[in-house]
């Protein structure tokens, strides 16, 4: 087959057309990828996500000056699906195919662990979020004398969730006899841990704790956990389960006649829409506040305090603010500032100004090094809360103890259920 001098030449342009345009963008555009479960059980933790990366277009329309280039900035966001799986697959998408700078994500170890363990693999950088560090840092297998080369992350860690826990438990009349509600998954095994978890320090500060053993997430009875909780006289019932866990077992403890005192749970009491789904079975619950409106801290970015940001969002989607939107906004914060300070978008560069970041975001200070047991943990500050009916919202949280972070304000006593 012969092929004509025209033919050869439009064909040269057509493959030099193709090569150029991407070669081009890639020179003027720096991407950063994000990657949080947009769908599935674990969708709370990414429901405000969307508006943040909308409201980071507008804060980033004017591009970022890195070594010495300006770039415009575009935003993959990749959806987890609520399944570690799917979220190193995503993970490889965005470093491997969309060619990403710098891979954000947040929502659980489920979603951020097999993330890191991709971006790791294949030497670019990382910073997670909303994973207690813990499950974070050894759930991913990490050495405390050499921890990780290419993933940061920042977020409070079991003990500080634990004082706030106990702070809150100690402030009311009980037997202090706990029952503790793990799920066989990455939160549960940490928070359950002997050696990590809240046995050890419970025992320590005098709360016997009943654990029946592990559960599958998603489990519909939840009678042999309630028995054990019965048999054992327990008042305060504490875990980590998924929402719809957290409504199983509440209803079915109210129908099997367990009454106790108080209820402090994580993960699945976090979120409004949560609260509103269990009816009159979520007043008086408590739980964990990593970020509120009454956090004294601004953003970076956009100069905004916790409240005109938690304000924005509830103007801008008519929905009650949520805890995550302040960290999806740190997180671009912090990349922000590190892409800002890099040599070059070369992964090396972009990792070492990540790793020297020192920055007040919304959700507190950062600083890798500083602010956490190893070099790749900073943590956030952690407080209590609690959930009763509300002025403007069916359902509203008030931080009821503060004694593990008093720069942030309590607006109320913690009062058993």
């Amino acid at each position: 087959m012969t092929i004509s001098r025209r033919h050869f030449t439009q064909g040269l342009a057509a493959v030099a057309a193709a090569g150029a345009t991407p070669l081009v963008w890639a020179a003027d555009t720096v991407k950063i990828g994000y990657v949080s479960p947009q769908t599935g059980p674990l969708a709370p933790f990414g429901e405000a996500d969307k508006w943040v990366i909308e409201q980071m277009k507008a804060a980033f329309k004017d591009g970022i000056v890195i070594g010495g280039k300006k770039h415009a900035v575009q935003i993959v966001l990749k959806d987890s699906q609520s399944n570690p799986n799917r979220a190193g697959e995503v993970a490889n998408d965005l470093i491997l195919k969309d060619k990403v700078a710098l891979v954000l994500t947040a929502g659980t170890p489920e979603t951020a662990n097999p993330v890191g363990d991709a971006c790791e693999l294949n030497e670019v950088p990382c910073i997670s979020s909303v994973v207690p560090w813990q499950p974070w840092f050894f759930g991913r297998k990490g050495h405390p004398a050499t921890g990780f080369n290419w993933t940061y992350h920042l977020f409070w860690g079991l003990e500080d969730v634990i004082a706030n826990f106990t702070n809150g438990w100690k402030s009311v009349p009980t037997n202090k006899k706990v029952g503790g509600l793990f799920p066989n998954d990455g939160d549960g095994n940490a928070w359950g841990d002997k050696a990590l978890g809240f046995p050890k320090p419970l025992s320590e500060m005098g709360f016997s704790l009943t654990d029946p053993g592990r559960f599958q997430n998603g489990t519909q009875d939840f009678s042999a956990q309630i028995a054990a909780f019965k048999k054992a006289g327990v008042e305060i019932v504490t875990g980590v389960v998924i929402p719809p866990d957290a409504k199983t077992f509440l209803t079915q403890a109210r129908q099997q006649g367990f009454k106790p005192k108080v209820v402090t749970l994580g993960k699945a009491l976090l979120f409004p829409g949560a609260i509103e789904a269990l009816g009159d079975l979520g007043e008086g619950l408590t739980t964990e506040v990593w970020w509120s409106p009454s956090h004294p801290f601004s953003s970076s970015l956009t100069k905004q305090s916790a409240k005109a940001l938690a304000e924005a969002y509830e103007a801008g989607t008519r929905k009650q603010w949520t805890q995550p939107i302040g960290f999806a906004h740190a997180l671009f914060e912090v990349a922000a500032d590190a892409l800002a300070r890099s040599k070059s978008l070369k992964a090396g560069d972009v990792r070492d100004a990540v790793a020297a970041s020192q920055i007040k975001t919304v959700v507190g200070d950062v600083k890798w090094g500083g602010l956490g047991p190893f070099k790749n943990v900073s943590k956030t500050p952690l407080v209590l809360g609690q959930w009763g009916k509300g002025k403007k919202y069916k359902a509203e949280l008030t931080i009821v103890n503060n004694e593990a972070a008093k720069q942030i304000p309590a607006g109320g006593t913690l009062k058993v259920m």
